[in-house]
């Protein structure tokens, strides 16, 4: 989700609000692998499938959950229920949970911890992608083919990286720009909460186009959402990590 770019500026968002000790931390775990930077890790979790097969395998479907269902009224959908939703805890809103446990054990060797890390930036992301928590039944509007800027694509794609790239900003002045949006009100420990928030994004009336060429003014419309979804994202993960982190590393 995101792309590059976007999970980057999360990462970015989040490398600014964390606390003295959570970035101490962060700071030796991210040293094991020669990095300084959230940034540095934040898409290593979309990278697995070329990296560590098994692993990627194992853990594809931590990256999102399917929360609408096509029948229900608006009112009724996006509610999330573990045993319907989350079978086994396979969903993106188990993994920030499960890998945010891994991460705050102390006891655990550091390389295991580094590996949670990475999960917990990069899932954070995730979640706050509308598309990576509404239907299943188009796989998060992957198989909706619109067209876009004259090229083929489709609604999923559009919302990861196709809008953001419009702006046609680098990474310091998006970065920038995103720090100035006005401050979000937050949910720092919930991942229900900011799957289902997502979810009714995902579901709102005009998210998906009546017509496949995407417009000028859809972009208009939509990609301010997209900015406060990744401004956000960035809050959260620095307010998770913070309390994950909030005592001592490790001898």
């Amino acid at each position: 989700a995101w792309g590059v770019q976007g999970h980057g500026l999360i990462a970015e968002v989040a490398q600014t609000r964390l606390s003295p000790q959570a970035q101490r931390q962060v700071n030796e775990l991210l040293a094991l692998e020669g990095h300084q930077q959230l940034v540095e890790i934040a898409s290593w979790a979309d990278q697995l499938r070329e990296r560590d097969p098994d692993l990627g395998r194992r853990s594809a479907s931590w990256h999102y959950i399917n929360l609408a269902e096509p029948q229900l009224p608006a009112e009724h959908n996006c509610r999330y229920q573990p045993e319907r939703h989350c079978h086994q805890r396979d969903c993106v809103v188990a993994a920030i949970e499960d890998q945010g446990n891994r991460l705050a054990d102390t006891s655990l060797p550091a390389a295991q911890r580094l590996q949670a890390l990475k999960f917990v930036v990069h899932f954070v992301g995730d979640i706050h992608q509308p598309m990576h928590a509404g239907y299943g039944h188009d796989k998060g509007g992957n198989n909706l083919q619109v067209r876009y800027a004259g090229r083929g694509s489709n609604l999923h794609a559009l919302w990861d990286s196709g809008m953001l790239s419009s702006r046609h900003w680098n990474n310091t002045d998006y970065l920038q720009h995103l720090l100035e949006l006005p401050a979000p009100s937050l949910n720092p420990d919930q991942p229900q909460q900011w799957a289902e928030n997502s979810c009714r994004i995902a579901i709102a009336e005009g998210v998906y186009p009546q017509r496949r060429q995407i417009a000028a003014a859809y972009v208009q419309q939509h990609l301010p959402q997209i900015e406060q979804q990744l401004r956000l994202a960035g809050e959260h993960l620095g307010a998770l990590l913070n309390q994950l982190l909030a005592g001592p590393a490790s001898p």
